[in-house]
C-alpha cells in the first residue's frame, strides 16, 4: 500500500445510527493541535494487548510493528519494509495516511447522495491492518464489509492485534483480490475499494480494463468503485486506469495534490469511478468536496470526470494478455 501523510486533527463524524477517519508523503506535523488529540488517546492505545515492536514472518514475506514516534499510542506496519497500515487501536476514526481521508471523504459523498448508509456491502481488496475497514465499521456500524487479503498469516494477525467487529460485520477472506472478485455474485457489493501493492505498485492484473469490467459486474447499479494509484511524474499509470474507468463507468473523478496532478512528484492519486453522478466542476457538490479536501494537512484537488476524460484523451487502457488471465502487469506488454 502506498502510505502518505498525517493530517491535522478534526472533531469525529458521528456515526449512522448513533447518538453522537510513495508513494509515501513526509509525516511531519508542526499542527499542535493534532499533538494534543494524539495524547488525548495515548495511554490505553499504547497498552494495546498483542500489539509489540517486532517482526513476523507471514506467507509473503516478513511484516513487522513500530511504534509511531508522531503519534503517541499509535503503532505502523510495515509489509517487507514498506510502509502499509497506520493503527490506532483504540481511534478507529483516526485515519492518519492522507489518501485514505481522500477516500473516505468521497466515498460520505457518495453514500449520502445515492447509497443507503444502514445497509452498506464494502468490498476491500487489500487489508493490511484493516485501517479502511475499521474506519467504516465506527462510521457506518451496520454496513457488512469483506476484506481480501493476499497474505493469511497477517490476516490471522491482524485479528489477533485489534478488536475488529466479528462476522458477518467484518469477514477477512484470504485470497487474491483479483480471483475473489471473479468469484462474487453480479451487483452483490455497494463499495469496491482497491488498495493493493507488491512493493511499491498495484499487480498488473488489477490495473485493466478486463479487471474494470470485473469490478463494474460485482457493483450495485449506483456503486463506487475506489482505487488508490501509486505514480510517477509522468502519470502514466493514472491515465492508463482513467482510461480503462472511462469505458466501463459513466463517471470517473480523481483526487491527488497538486504537485501530484501537476506531475513534480512521485505520489498518490485516488480515483473514483460510478454508474451514477459524481460531482461535476461548478457544483455546489464539487465545491463542498473541493473545502473538505482542501482541509487536511495535505490539501487536495477534487476533479470531475470532464477533467478525467481530458487527462486519458489519447491514452489506450492497459488489457489483459490474451494467453495469461493473470498478466505480471500491464508494462511488460
Amino acid at each position: 500500500m502506498a502510505p502518505p501523510a498525517p493530517r491535522a486533527p478534526q472533531a469525529p463524524t458521528p456515526p449512522v445510527g448513533s447518538d453522537g477517519p510513495a508513494h509515501l508523503v513526509s509525516r511531519k506535523s508542526k499542527n499542535a493541535k493534532r499533538a494534543g488529540r494524539a495524547e488525548a488517546g495515548a495511554a490505553a492505545s499504547s497498552d494495546a494487548p498483542g500489539l509489540v515492536e517486532r517482526t513476523w514472518a507471514t506467507d509473503t514475506g516478513t511484516v513487522e510493528l513500530q511504534q509511531d514516534t508522531y503519534v503517541p499510542g499509535a503503532w505502523v506496519l510495515r509489509v517487507n519494509g514498506v510502509p502499509s497500515s497506520h493503527i490506532v487501536p483504540d481511534r478507529p476514526d483516526q485515519l492518519e495516511f492522507e489518501y485514505m481521508r481522500w477516500f473516505s471523504t468521497v466515498l460520505e459523498d457518495h453514500v449520502s447522495s445515492h447509497l443507503d448508509p444502514t445497509a452498506l456491502r464494502v468490498l476491500h481488496l487489500g487489508g493490511g491492518a484493516c485501517s479502511m475497514a475499521r474506519y467504516l465499521a465506527w462510521r457506518y456500524p451496520q454496513a457488512r464489509q469483506v476484506v481480501v487479503e493476499l497474505d493469511a498469516a497477517l490476516a490471522t494477525l491482524v485479528r489477533e492485534w485489534l478488536d475488529l467487529p466479528r462476522a458477518p460485520l467484518l469477514r477477512i477472506r484470504p485470497g487474491e483480490a483479483r480471483a475473489v472478485t471473479e468469484s462474487l455474485s453480479e451487483t452483490s457489493r455497494d463499495i469496491v475499494i482497491r488498495d493493493v501493492f507488491a512493493g511499491e505498485q498495484t499487480p498488473g492484473h488489477l490495473r485493466t480494463l478486463e479487471f474494470a469490467r470485473h469490478v463494474d459486474r460485482v457493483l450495485a447499479p449506483d456503486g463506487l468503485y475506489l482505487l488508490n494509484v501509486g505514480d510517477t511524474r509522468n502519470l502514466k499509470g493514472t491515465r492508463a486506469e482513467v482510461a480503462a474507468l472511462l469505458e466501463v463507468f459513466e463517471h470517473v473523478a480523481a483526487v491527488a495534490d497538486a504537485p501530484m496532478l501537476k506531475g513534480r512528484r512521485y505520489g498518490n492519486v485516488v480515483l473514483a469511478a460510478s454508474h451514477a453522478p459524481l460531482p461535476a466542476a461548478g457544483s455546489a457538490d464539487a465545491a463542498a468536496l473541493g473545502r473538505e479536501l482542501l482541509g487536511g494537512s495535505l490539501p487536495a484537488q477534487y476533479k470531475d470526470t470532464a477533467w478525467c476524460r481530458e487527462l486519458a484523451a489519447d491514452t489506450r487502457p492497459w488489457l489483459d494478455k490474451p494467453a495469461d488471465p493473470v498478466p505480471e502487469g500491464p508494462d511488460a506488454a
